[in-house]
């Protein structure tokens, strides 16, 4: 079954280059319009550049249809603008890749607070802006598919990232609770860790790995989790053509005797042990299991 993008309006931002642009241009590819979004500032968010126009003309150069916009996430009220402009050019925005992002690595001692504010200003706030100039739409319109983009390293750490790593992880909490509030409008959120090449990554990977991890090998995860038949409340990992999933999960655990921090040293085998470990659909499956704990089930 081919995956079309007919008719449908899509926003990415961090489109200029590396992973929005592979996103953009294939989308753009399989019939959508779309919303070309970068400030087109370098890796720790400094600067400005015309990176959106580059990607505006390959994607017409093509036959396709796209318009640039060059504003920050950051900024609530340029968002609201550009899906003001969207809906009055092509009638409504059925998409949004929250893609747009910034590095200012270090450790956590050696980092200053104002750095560590950046990034979780970019990647969290950033998507959180743009998707709430979209959500009123999408509701509206009965329909919307949402990608937020988070990291192995907000779902399972990376040394010298803690600013990159708790805005990623928030990410993924984020898309799980729009999920869940999205559903009775059609509104599908789901979450991808992708691993690629790019300007963020080029001094991470090593020199003869950059041609495995090209960003368009992971395009075809996203464009599954923003198609009209995608699931919700997925995490996806991406990268050099190999797809994973990914779970946040939940031990059976354990009622304990006496409930005193000696109990639970001396039941953390038991309470760690990962037979009969469940995915929680939403946060108060964690009540519920206890309450079954509780019951002796």
């Amino acid at each position: 079954m081919s995956i079309s993008f007919e008719g449908r309006v899509a926003i990415v931002t961090g489109a200029g280059g590396g992973l929005g642009r592979a996103y953009a241009l294939e989308l753009a590819r399989r019939g959508a319009r779309v919303v070309v979004n970068d400030l087109g500032g370098s890796r720790d968010g400094t600067g400005h550049s015309d990176a959106a126009l580059a990607v505006v003309a390959e994607i017409e150069a093509a036959g396709g249809t796209a318009m640039p916009d060059g504003g920050s996430v950051t900024d609530l009220g340029h968002m609201e603008a550009m899906v003001a402009k969207a809906k009055e050019a092509w009638g409504g925005v059925h998409i949004l890749i929250n893609n747009a992002g910034i590095l200012r690595d270090k450790s956590f001692a050696k980092m200053e607070m104002a750095d560590f504010r950046a990034v979780v200003d970019v990647h969290l706030i950033g998507s959180a802006n743009c998707t709430k100039a979209v959500w009123a739409t999408m509701q509206e319109q009965g329909y919307g598919r949402i990608l937020m983009t988070a990291s192995s390293t907000g779902l399972y750490g990376n040394f010298g990232q803690a600013n990159y790593g708790a805005a990623k992880l928030g990410l993924a909490g984020f898309a799980k609770t729009l999920a869940l509030e999205g559903a009775r409008y059609n509104i599908k959120v789901n979450t991808i860790a992708p691993t690629a090449a790019t300007r963020m990554t080029e001094d991470i990977f090593p020199p003869d790995l950059l041609g495995l991890f090209k960003p368009e090998l992971v395009a075809p995860a996203a464009l599954f989790l923003v198609s009209e038949d995608a699931p919700t409340s997925t995490i996806l990992g991406a990268g050099a053509g190999v797809v994973q999933a990914a779970y946040v999960t939940l031990t059976k655990g354990v009622k304990l005797d006496e409930p005193t921090p000696e109990a639970v040293a001396a039941s953390f085998a038991a309470i760690a042990d990962r037979e009969g470990e469940i995915v929680p659909q939403s946060g108060a499956e964690q009540a519920m299991t206890i309450l079954r704990r509780l019951q002796g089930n």
